[in-house]
């Protein structure tokens, strides 16, 4: 008997803390879409891209009108001119690829512009959830953009909304 009332006693308390934890989630992706902000700093990425692609790609396009020149010439160039020619093609195209790594590389100058115009957003909607996780009481607030964490939601704990809410862009 005295089993049964402690086991009755644990699944009450068990019950009582497992209603004090409060667990939802959010979508970043769907949150940074209905931000201008963000649409703004996308575009603006956007366009740094196209225009630094186009600046390697120019790069490129030299060094094969270089070597199509050459290819032409080789049979009547002598030795010495091909080798200074071959030297530099060699390096024109090492410059295109600096270009590109300086550009796209890891920590380039496009990651550097991302994370400078992205940051202060994604900074706003950390405070946000952080201010709904606290008046809230929320334990654990899962981030469902961030990858196959989740296998299952309930969208009734989808706090997206509140946060574009919080945020100022949503009545």
């Amino acid at each position: 008997m005295k089993k049964i009332a402690i086991l009755t006693l644990l699944l009450a308390f068990t019950a009582v803390l497992s209603q004090a934890q409060r667990f939802a989630y959010i979508d970043t992706e769907y949150i940074m879409e209905n931000i201008p902000e963000y649409q703004a700093a996308q575009r603006e990425l956007d366009q740094i891209a196209k225009e630094w692609e186009e600046e390697i790609e120019a790069k490129f396009d030299e060094v094969e009108k270089m070597y199509n020149e050459y290819q032409a010439e080789a049979a009547i160039l002598p030795e010495d001119i091909k080798q200074e020619r071959q030297q530099e093609m060699i390096a024109k195209e090492e410059e295109a690829k600096e270009l590109q790594m300086q550009r796209f590389g890891e920590g380039g100058d496009f990651s550097q512009k991302q994370q400078e115009l992205i940051q202060p957003i994604q900074d706003k909607i950390y405070e946000a959830v952080e201010e709904i996780a606290a008046s809230g009481n929320y334990a654990v607030i899962f981030d469902k953009a961030s990858g196959p964490v989740m296998f299952y939601s309930d969208v009734q704990y989808d706090l997206s909304d509140e946060v574009l809410q919080n945020l100022g862009y949503r009545n």
